[in-house]
């Protein structure tokens, strides 16, 4: 009973949603402004005036000189972009995304216009921001931002190889730009490039210590190599950054607990518990670390709890039925995975356990019918060859038995085991007793 595949599979779906909204804050921050060349037309005092009120981050009124003039000089592309620049300050992104659209339209090569309109428009459709943001890269090619912004634009667009390159190109521009190393970072450890991930938030983490989504993403690049101690380490330098980040300490949990930490497992789950209810998951990998440490009077109370705020979840059952099983609690194992097994029928794990439960439990013939489903199913171990056989032996069915015994010491490698002597000697008992009975 692990918990690693598990609970990594959900760090994983934390991470992708922690750096999608961190590298999402980053596309956020202002967008490009060119200043307005001063009008050689005293006529034009409309766009001076609009001119200052931007200086003095008056957009309000910018917004209202800018309509006025564009009123006169439709075509004026310069004037659209920045009337575009105070409606992005005012908040007004639809409007703004049509004057920079109007902007690039009248002007193809003005790198800003098309910058700013793939800024616009890469939250609400990632796809549409390709064009003008290929646009701008392309117009201005020594310049890292707008192929960071590109690879963005891809990435959002389920396009990541070509958010990968794209990233990559802005990095041999910018080699200190910490946003390109981590948003980088972020789309090979959804590209299941750890390795390269994890270089890739080592550099970010030189540059900007204090981000803790980079610490996340380092942690998670390094438990998906499976180097437990140190994303546990990672984990823990997360925590200090953002301590009341529940799933991050369930994370770490469950990290200890595979490496066999079950005391530090429980320190962290009892932090994270402080913080409110424990979730089903938190229960869950609770009771995984007390069935390690063999504490099962604590797993049980544990799993009850989660069993209560997951009623369906067929995997409750199993866990108490294994634990009760390990606790020699035969009835209540038999109880337990039977409802486990009324959920999910096709789990052979908690099968196995249920035949093992009932032949501890008596229930010979539970037990033969559990091994006859099972054996449709895989390949049994040679042991079971003795569980039918003393099944058999039980309910006074002597010719099944001796035969099922016969099988056993046939396939049986260990020549001295106590299965393999006792086997031995009931056959031979049994094969006697036949024999008279002949006679």
């Amino acid at each position: 009973m692990t918990t690693f595949s598990k609970s990594l599979a959900a760090a994983c779906s934390t991470l992708f949603f922690v750096l999608c909204a961190a590298t999402g804050a980053f596309a956020q921050t202002n967008v490009t402004r060119t200043r307005i060349p001063a009008p050689k037309d005293p006529a034009n005092a409309a766009l001076a005036a609009a001119q200052d009120a931007m200086d003095r981050k008056d957009f309000e009124a910018a917004a209202k000189r800018l309509q006025d003039y564009l009123a006169k000089q439709p075509s004026d592309a310069a004037a659209h972009f920045q009337l575009g620049y105070a409606y992005t300050a005012l908040h007004r992104p639809e409007d703004a995304k049509a004057e920079y659209q109007q902007a690039a339209s009248l002007k193809p090569d003005m790198q800003e216009a098309q910058l700013n309109l793939g800024l616009s428009l890469l939250d609400s459709d990632p796809q549409a921001a390709i064009a003008p943001l290929e646009k701008a890269a392309t117009l201005a090619a020594d310049q890292a931002r707008p192929k960071f912004l590109l690879g963005m634009a891809f990435e959002r667009s389920n396009q990541r190889p070509l958010a990968i390159e794209q990233y990559q190109a802005a990095e041999k521009i910018d080699a200190k730009d910490f946003e390109i190393h981590f948003a980088l970072g972020g789309a090979l450890l959804r590209s299941e490039r750890a390795a390269d991930a994890e270089r890739e938030f080592r550099i970010a983490l030189e540059l900007r210590s204090d981000y803790a989504p980079t610490r996340l993403g380092l942690a998670q690049s390094l438990l998906v190599q499976k180097k437990a101690d140190a994303a546990a380490a990672e984990y823990a330098a997360y925590l200090e950054l953002q301590p009341d980040d529940t799933a991050a300490r369930l994370e770490r949990a469950s990290v200890l607990a595979d490496s066999g930490k079950n005391d530090d497992a429980l320190a962290e789950l009892d932090r994270a518990a402080a913080a409110g209810p424990e979730s089903v998951g938190a229960l869950k990998l609770r009771s995984f670390v007390d069935f390690q440490k063999k504490r099962y009077d604590d797993a049980i109370p544990a799993l009850q709890k989660a069993a209560v705020l997951a009623p369906r979840d067929p995997d409750i059952p199993a866990r108490l039925g294994h634990v009760y099983l390990e606790k020699k609690d035969y009835p209540n194992a038999v109880e337990e995975l039977i409802v486990a097994f009324k959920r999910n029928p096709n789990a052979n794990d908690v099968l196995g356990d249920l035949v093992t439960a009932q032949y501890l439990n008596k229930n010979y013939r539970a037990a033969l019918q559990g091994l006859e489903v099972l054996s449709h199913r895989e390949t049994l171990p040679v042991g079971s060859w003795f569980v039918r056989a003393t099944c058999y032996d039980k309910l006074n069915q002597p010719f099944d038995a001796l035969d099922a015994y016969q099988k056993f010491l046939q396939l049986n490698k260990d020549l001295n085991s106590d299965m393999y002597f006792e086997a031995a000697a009931r056959a031979r008992t049994l094969a006697r007793e036949l024999k008279d009975k002949k006679r």
